[in-house]
C-alpha cells in the first residue's frame, strides 16, 4: 500500500485548564529529516516525541509545531533574570560609550530578549505535559496519515496505467523486432540486385547476404531486454501493494528498466523501434516523478 510523503495533520488534547495542540506537516525527501518547534519549557519532550513520529513516518521532511496554551493564568508565574538583565544594561552603557550615543529605548530592547524571562508553572514539568502531547500527536498522526494514503491511492492508480502503457509498448516493440531481419534481408538483396544487375547469378549465391543477416540479427537481438523488462515492470506493479515503505525500491527499479530501454535503443537501428523507446522513456520518466513522491 503506497502512501505519499506530501501531508498534513492536526490534533489537539484539551484537559482541565489546558490546550495542547500539534500541527505535522510532511514534503518530499530522500531522506528522514524531523524538525520541532516546541515552547521552551517542553523542548525536553523533543527525543519521545521524535521517537513516536518516526514510528508512523519512515521518509521524508516532516514539520512539527507544538502550541500549548494555559487557561488557568493564575497558577503560571514570570520571573525575571536579574542578574542576566544587569549584564545587558552593562553591555548597552560600554556600546553607547563606544559609539557616543544614547540607545533608544533600552527597557524595549531588553523586553525583546526572550532568555530574561523564565515561566514557572508550581509542581509541574514536562513530563507532566506528555500525556496530552502524545494524544495530540496521535491524532495529528491520523490525519496526516490518512491524507497521505489518499494521495498514494492516486499516485498508485496512476502508476499503474503508465505502466500499463510501458507493457503495451513492449509488445509492440516485440512484434516488431521479429519483422526487423526479414526487412534487412530484403533490403541488402535488393542492393545487390541494383548494384549487379543482371550478372547477380553469375556472382552472388546468396550465402553472403544470409551471413549478413545472421549477424545483424544477433547483434540487434533484443528478446533478453524484453524479457527483463516486462519482469520489472511486474515487479513493479506487486510491489504496490507492499504495506511498508516503497519508494526507494520503485526507485531502484525505474533505473533498472531505464538500462534496459537505454540498451534497447542501442541495439535497434530500426526507426519504428526507436520511436517506440523514446515513448518509453518518456513514459519512464513520469513514472519516476510519481515514484519521487512515495514514502
Amino acid at each position: 500500500m503506497a502512501y505519499s510523503m506530501t501531508g498534513f495533520g492536526r490534533g489537539e488534547s484539551i484537559q482541565e485548564a489546558r490546550r495542547i495542540g500539534v500541527e505535522i506537516r510532511t514534503v518530499n525527501s530522500r531522506y528522514s529529516d524531523l524538525n520541532f518547534r516546541l515552547p521552551r519549557q517542553l523542548s525536553e519532550l523533543e527525543p519521545p516525541l521524535r521517537e513516536l513520529i518516526k514510528k508512523s513516518i519512515s521518509r521524508g521532511k516532516v514539520d512539527v509545531r507544538v502550541e500549548c496554551e494555559d487557561f488557568g493564568g493564575s497558577d503560571v508565574q514570570v520571573t525575571l533574570d536579574r542578574n542576566l538583565a544587569h549584564s545587558y544594561l552593562q553591555a548597552y552603557a560600554v556600546l553607547e560609550e563606544i559609539t557616543d550615543r544614547p540607545l533608544p529605548d533600552a527597557i524595549s530592547q531588553l523586553a525583546q530578549i526572550p532568555e530574561l524571562f523564565k515561566v514557572q508553572r508550581p509542581d509541574e514539568d514536562a513530563d507532566a505535559f506528555w500525556s496530552q502531547i502524545e494524544e495530540a500527536t496521535d491524532a495529528a498522526l491520523d490525519q496526516l496519515i490518512s491524507m497521505r494514503k489518499r494521495e498514494g491511492d492516486q499516485l498508485t492508480t496512476d502508476i499503474r496505467y503508465k505502466i500499463e502503457q510501458m507493457t503495451e509498448l513492449i509488445a509492440m516493440v516485440a512484434k516488431r523486432a521479429e519483422v526487423v531481419p526479414a526487412e534487412q534481408k530484403e533490403r541488402l538483396e535488393r542492393r545487390v540486385e541494383e548494384l549487379l544487375g543482371h550478372d547477380v547469378e553469375e556472382y552472388y549465391d546468396g550465402q553472403r547476404v544470409a551471413a549478413e543477416i545472421a549477424i545483424f540479427a544477433d547483434r540487434a537481438a533484443i528478446d533478453e531486454e524484453l524479457v527483463r523488462l516486462d519482469s520489472h515492470l511486474r515487479q513493479l506493479d506487486l510491489i504496490l501493494d507492499e504495506e511498508s515503505p516503497i519508494g526507494k525500491q520503485l526507485d531502484f527499479l525505474c533505473q533498472e528498466i531505464n538500462r534496459e530501454i537505454n540498451t534497447i535503443g542501442s541495439k535497434s537501428s530500426d526507426l519504428e523501434i526507436t520511436g517506440q523507446v523514446v515513448q518509453m522513456k518518456t513514459t519512464l520518466e513520469k513514472i519516476r516523478e510519481q515514484v519521487q513522491n512515495l514514502e
